[in-house]
């Protein structure tokens, strides 16, 4: 069973372009091309490379080669709530 709740996470998943808009109204900055290390297994890669998975009452993305969580994002009424401890850091460009 485990792995059919795999596979059916992975078709619902799209890669991390798909979080741009939300990523750019907090930063406001483009963020798909930043930079990006998972703190789990190290990959290091943009954040339009990791998984995202959108169905959620928020947006969450994982690292494409262990599949960690590395951000988390929920919107509730007015405020933004962004869960990084996944990344070993974020680039941010100015």
């Amino acid at each position: 069973m485990e792995d059919q709740d795999g596979d059916l996470n992975r078709a619902l998943m799209l890669d991390g372009n798909a979080a741009g808009g939300m990523l750019y109204d907090i930063f406001t900055a483009e963020m798909t091309g930043a930079p990006t290390e998972c703190a789990s297994c190290g990959r290091s890669g943009e954040v339009g490379s990791l998984l995202a998975f959108v169905q959620a009452p928020g947006l969450v993305l994982r690292c494409p080669a262990c599949e960690s969580t590395m951000v988390r994002i929920v919107r509730a009424g007015d405020v933004t709530y962004l869960d990084a401890r996944g990344a070993v850091y974020l680039r941010i460009e100015r």
